[in-house]
Order: C-alpha cells, then sequence, then structure tokens
C-alpha cells in the first residue's frame, strides 16, 4: 500500500532501518480494515503477524511492510469478508507458515473478490496466515510463466531474483 507520492502506508522497513512507521489505528480503505498485518522477514523466517500483535512484541525484522486487511489469521477468514461480495479486481497478497520456513506470494490471474482471495489461501495453500497487498493496479512479470500485465506505474515492488533458502542453501534460478 502506499500513497500518491508512493510513500509507504504504514511500517515500512528495509535492511534493518524503518522508513515509514507502523500504523495501529482504524481508517478508510482496504488497509485501514482491521485487522490488518505486518510481514516480517528475518535472516532465517518470513512471518505475518497482525499488526497490534507485532507492535507488543520482541520482533526484529531485517525486512518488513504493512498493509491490510488480513485475509486469515490463525486459520480464520477476517470478519468483515463478504461470500459473495460484488468488489472484484485482479488481487496479489502473500501466505506465511507459523514457523516461519515458507511463504507464497499470489496473483490472481482474473478479478477476484476478498472473500474468495483469502480463501485461497487458506483452503487451497493451507496457509493459517495471509496477508493482502494490493488490487486493482496488480501487476505481475514472469518471463518463464510468459505472464507480463502492463499499466500505470507502480510504487512497491515484492521480486524474486534469486537468492539463498532460509536454511542458507543457494536456491535454483
Amino acid at each position: 500500500m502506499f500513497h500518491p507520492d508512493r510513500s509507504p502506508v504504514g511500517l515500512y522497513q528495509e535492511t534493518g532501518k524503518v522508513i515509514s512507521p507502523l500504523v495501529l489505528s482504524e481508517g478508510p480503505g482496504n488497509f485501514g480494515m482491521l485487522p490488518n498485518g505486518v510481514l516480517c522477514i528475518t535472516d532465517r523466517s518470513v512471518r505475518i503477524f497482525e499488526s497490534r500483535t507485532f507492535n507488543l512484541s520482541n520482533v526484529v525484522c531485517r525486512d518488513a511492510t504493512q498493509s491490510g486487511p488480513l485475509l486469515v489469521l490463525e486459520g480464520e477468514l477476517h470478519p468483515r469478508l463478504i461470500p459473495n461480495g460484488t468488489s472484484r479486481f485482479v488481487r496479489n497478497g502473500v501466505g506465511a507458515d507459523p514457523d516461519g520456513k515458507r511463504a507464497t506470494f499470489a496473483i490472481s490471474q482474473s478479478p477476484v473478490n476478498f472473500y474468495d482471495f483469502a480463501r485461497f489461501f487458506r483452503d487451497g495453500l493451507g496457509f493459517l496466515h495471509a496477508l493482502y497487498f494490493d488490487g486493482n493496479i496488480s501487476k505481475f512479470h514472469s518471463t518463464q510463466l510468459g505472464r507480463t500485465n502492463f499499466g500505470l506505474p507502480v510504487g512497491p515492488i515484492v521480486a524474486v531474483i534469486g537468492g539463498a533458502n532460509l536454511d542458507g542453501n543457494e536456491r535454483e534460478r
């Protein structure tokens, strides 16, 4: 989530430096639909926290971003998600295992409502924790998958460019 000037909405932390502070108040739009959450990446794990729980914790993240709403928390769908909701967009988000060893980023292929997107993470992928990133302007590029979404310039980007698994072993590119 980001403001029109592409500055982050809520917590944004990069390589240990907090660029934008955590926001705990309810507000307009998807971000302010509490509970919202924080994606926290350390050198050894990736986890999703409810924002207020994160604020009270001693967790130290290398990188973190706040977004909302939380799609799934402890296996329960966000209470405000409507089964037949009419707000349908291409949406993206992330699910993470409670042990912090696996995260999956997903983007829908076609417009979907929040409820169905949340159920995909919980029922389809088996995640107990999932966080919504964005919709409407969601973009995805993968040469390997032959998918590129074009459109207006975007703000924050999640990129997988190779690197190490959380156990430190080199991952196949």
